[in-house]
């Protein structure tokens, strides 16, 4: 008798086997995606529901759960299940790859790409050089801290000095790069080098504003987005992960705060009290070059790629403008409130017309909202025994990141996200 499988028309049944390396090859697709994807910076939050998503649409039963610095990912129902854990450290936004982890999985959750070779694709995407040079990067650092002293108010010699700080952060970053233990004590290091020569550099320019270069310099560092981040995952329930990483953000603020109070001290040690002085303010239109300025230096150093800049520069503009319409309306710390929903808006519908992540034009619009300066002020004056501003400093940076969180909540509402990535 004829098999099964030799009768003309029906497909022939797949055996256990090959059923088994198909299940086998979903699991490794889902894992690797699910590693590269918080080593690009996701939110806990976000993370599960792709892995949900990808899961489900494989045709797995999976629950997974995601902290900063580990997932773990389960398959099968209650009582037969597998269960893996995957240790990660955070790595830093890499829009670029995102972009390419996105394409890789819509092409396997459409079926145009199996599971093996998905898995395939997303290790050489893991694997594959940066999209920017390291001169160029390291200008983009320079730039970034320029706009951010404008935006400050800061006048020519704060926007000069604030460059110098930045362009110095970026080379000392293309350092830790090939020196993973350096890496640890990077941002106190940073700090101390931008304080020592901002604190010092009145002595040669005349007095200026030291404050503002030196928060404008150290503004690549300040984690004011991953307090944000952190924020949205106590939101949104995963209170885990979201304590953990409001916990890294505080001991970050720390370690900055310390390296500019030890380089402050030993450069009034070596050359006297600094010569502090008022910012004269620039004319408007470098406000308008800033506002240009800055989503650029952030497309470089967040490496997206090129093709979603003017993207990237319409969303910091929805960004600043709305904040500004807000605070016209609700007063400073509530007004971030609209610029939040105008940017998490905007990305929405970028996200849905272009079929790309949302979060390609979300990270460098919500960057330019985010308290983290706000934040740097408080520890420096609980530094200068100013407690009672310190504290109220501090509450102010926490209802900024609350109007935060609640406007990138309600534009998922107002624009819903696309489902995948």
């Amino acid at each position: 008798m004829a098999s099964q499988s030799a009768i003309p028309g029906i497909p022939p049944e797949s055996s256990p086997a090959s059923s088994a390396s198909s299940e086998q090859d979903s699991i490794g697709f889902i894992l690797r995606l699910g590693r590269a994807l918080h080593s690009y910076g996701y939110a806990a939050h976000r993370l599960e529901q792709v892995l949900d998503q990808a899961a489900e649409q494989l045709g797995l039963v999976g629950q997974f759960f995601s902290t900063p610095t580990s997932i773990f990912a389960s398959f099968g129902i209650q009582e037969n299940q597998r269960t893996f854990l995957i240790r990660v450290e955070p790595g830093d936004v890499d829009l670029g790859r995102l972009a390419l982890l996105d394409a890789v999985t819509i092409k396997v959750l459409h079926r145009h790409l199996s599971p093996a070779a998905g898995s395939r694709e997303v290790e050489a995407v893991l694997e594959s050089p940066p999209l920017y040079g390291r001169v160029l990067t390291t200008l983009a650092f320079g730039l970034a801290s320029a706009a951010a002293s404008r935006f400050l108010g800061g006048g020519l010699k704060e926007v000069l000095v604030a460059s110098v700080l930045g362009f110095a952060i970026g080379l000392l970053a293309l350092v830790v790069g090939h020196s993973p233990s350096f890496g640890r004590v990077f941002e106190p290091v940073a700090a101390f080098a931008a304080s020592l020569v901002a604190a010092s550099a009145g002595h040669w320019i005349g007095a200026y504003s030291v404050y503002n270069a030196t928060l404008a310099g150290l503004i690549v560092l300040i984690p004011g987005f991953t307090l944000t981040v952190a924020m949205t995952e106590l939101s949104s329930r995963h209170l885990v992960s979201g304590t953990a990483r409001l916990t890294g953000a505080f001991i970050l603020f720390l370690t900055i705060a310390f390296g500019v109070a030890l380089g402050s001290r030993i450069s009034t040690g070596l050359f006297g009290s600094p010569l502090i002085g008022e910012a004269v303010q620039l004319p408007a239109w470098s406000e308008i070059a800033a506002l240009i300025m800055a989503p650029l230096a952030f497309t470089v150093i967040l490496r997206a790629q090129p093709r979603d800049a003017p993207w990237i520069v319409l969303s910091g503009i929805f960004g600043v403008l709305g904040g500004r319409v807000g605070a016209h309306a609700l007063g400073n710390e509530l007004g971030v409130f609209v610029g939040a929903l105008a940017v998490g808006s905007a990305s929405n519908i970028y996200g849905r017309l272009l079929n790309r992540p949302a979060t390609i034009t979300l990270v460098p619009g919500i960057l330019l909202l985010v308290p983290g300066s706000i934040g740097f002020r408080s520890l420096a004056s609980l530094l200068d025994r100013e407690v009672v501003l310190g504290v109220e400093t501090a509450f102010k940076m926490i209802l900024i990141a609350v109007a935060l969180v609640a406007g990138m909540l309600v534009a998922n509402i107002v624009a819903p996200p696309r489902r995948t990535l």
